[in-house]
């Protein structure tokens, strides 16, 4: 692989490279096919030896043996309890171990590996490097006791591959540092690689990419092991090329859940972001209409609640029923207080675009228990804020949240659109209510179509404002008409004088209709 101005086998110059989005080998296609070298001595310098570890009894051999996404969403739930109660790391006395991130272990010293990444175990051996392996997603766990199954008395069976290490080098910041860490054992002709038995088919598909650029395996939920498996040893162009393809498969509500929960490690990596995006698209389509689909929202999980309620084009009646639908779906799954205060304060707080509410649910907001007394006054006052800004100002601050992931400034397709209301107590009670219609929406009208403002309330009546394309029925021709309604409440009359003023351009004066 030649990249111009760039050292292979500098770790800067790989990341720059190979693994970055835009680089000179964004695309695997671009990248020379070494696939003829594949487990080939003659071209080939060092010898891999993979030792296959037996999984625990409640664990399925591997992802190859999930018939669909569901079955590989439990069985790596399952794996990721199950390691995380074993001990499974040698720490015999003959060993040293090396992080390959942080500074080496000398004189026995055991560094833990903070980031998360695989271990290089090294034995004082002069010919053999070993490497325990066994993490599954972002989840490492090491122990000195010897009598866990990742003791060498259990292999399962043992492959032996040929492999280059300037073509692993380049692909992998993991291997690059195995291979590259100044130390003896460095030098030496012959790794060894300890996995878990559910992992044997992932890694030997990526080792295969990081010669030939491609995959055999085309199911989802082999991918998704691969996915893994370049997750862990760093291989960014193979967790593109999983990524691309899991994306061009059809996406389903599970699929999509699922992608959204793999390991954070996963997630941060800008390889899958991609799918990621896809996956978030997918759910806030399909619930677009989230009337059509309370119970099955409801339902949802916390990544599946944030990707449909981040969306600019949820049509809901108004923020108010967000709000509403938000409460009640934290309710249902953090019944504790504190586990509520906590994912609103973290979490949830974000899909709710305050300054879209009424006034009314926001003095609500600063009474309700589920949120932090701190919090609620942050958000509401935010809210405040910005409803008192010029409309100028108020299309500036949603304009620099275009690339956000959360936009509180952006209004959504409300089925009541938002009124802004200035109340008057004296000489007698009145106000002023503020409805803003973009000409696109109201040609959208046509033929018969209506458009209705959320409440606004005047001495203890509820009212709202609506335009409509209407029929005229003398001329027979279509027009344009602005309307004053009012929410019936029992029996009581009353007289309210309303005249209606309009302007076509923000820098216009008001000119009164009728």
């Amino acid at each position: 692989m030649r990249v111009p101005d760039a050292d292979l086998f500098n770790p800067q110059s790989v990341m720059d490279s190979d693994f970055s989005p835009g680089g000179a080998s964004a695309s695997a296609s671009v990248d020379p096919d070494f696939g003829f070298a594949f487990d080939d001595s003659n071209f080939s310098d060092r010898t891999l030896r993979i030792e296959i570890m037996p999984d625990l009894p409640e664990t399925k051999s591997d992802g190859g043996g999930c018939c669909s996404i569901a079955d590989w969403a439990r069985n790596r739930k399952r794996r990721r309890e199950d390691f995380k109660k074993e001990n499974d790391f040698i720490g015999q006395s003959e060993e040293q171990i090396l992080n390959c991130n942080l500074p080496y272990t000398v004189d026995g010293v055991t560094y833990e590996n903070q980031d998360e990444e695989a271990m290089a175990m090294v034995e004082e051996s002069p010919s053999d490097i070993g490497l325990n392996s066994n993490q599954i997603g972002n989840d490492s766990i090491y122990n000195n006791d010897s009598s866990k199954n990742m003791d060498c008395s259990k292999v399962l069976r043992v492959k032996t591959i040929h492999i280059s290490s300037p073509i692993l080098a380049a692909k992998s910041p993991f291997f690059y540092k195995l291979f590259s860490n100044g130390m003896k054992e460095s030098e030496q002709r012959h790794v060894t690689l300890r996995i878990h038995a559910s992992e044997e088919t992932a890694l030997l598909d990526l080792l295969s990419f990081m010669y030939s650029n491609t995959l055999s395996t085309t199911t989802p939920t082999a991918l998704l092991d691969v996915l893994m498996a370049a997750d862990k040893f760093e291989v960014a162009s193979c967790m593109r090329y999983c990524s691309r393809l899991l994306r061009n498969l059809p996406m389903t509500c599970e699929s999509a859940l699922l992608y959204l929960d793999l390991p954070s490690s996963v997630l941060m990596a800008d390889a899958v972001q991609p799918l990621t995006d896809a996956a978030k698209q997918f759910l806030a389509v399909r619930y677009k209409d989230i009337t059509k689909f309370q119970e099955e929202v409801l339902n949802l999980p916390l990544t599946g609640i944030e990707a449909v309620f981040s969306s600019d084009d949820l049509q809901v009646a108004s923020e108010d029923a967000v709000y509403d639908f938000v409460l009640k779906w934290a309710r249902t799954h953090y019944p504790k207080l504190e586990e509520r205060r906590g994912i609103f304060a973290t979490r949830l707080s974000r899909v709710i675009r305050f300054p879209y509410m009424t006034c009314r649910k926001l003095k609500k907001v600063l009474t309700c228990i589920d949120f932090d007394p701190e919090l609620a006054s942050k958000v509401v006052l935010e809210a405040l804020f910005f409803k008192s800004e010029m409309p100028h100002r108020q299309r500036a601050l949603a304009a620099e949240e275009a690339n956000a992931t959360y936009r509180r400034f952006v209004e959504r397709a409300y089925k009541y659109r938002p009124v802004k209301v200035v109340e008057f107590e004296l000489p007698r009670q009145q106000c002023v209510v503020y409805l803003d219609l973009k000409r696109e929406e109201c040609t959208h009208l046509f033929p018969a179509g209506r458009v209705y403002s959320q409440a606004f309330h005047l001495g203890g009546q509820g009212f709202f404002l609506s335009a409509h394309c209407n029929m005229d029925q003398q001329s027979s021709f279509h027009c344009f008409g602005l309307f004053l309604g009012m929410q019936e409440r029992g029996s009581v009359t009353f007289a309210v004088d309303y005249e209606f003023a309009a302007r076509s351009k923000p820098t216009e004066d008001y000119k009164l209709v009728f």
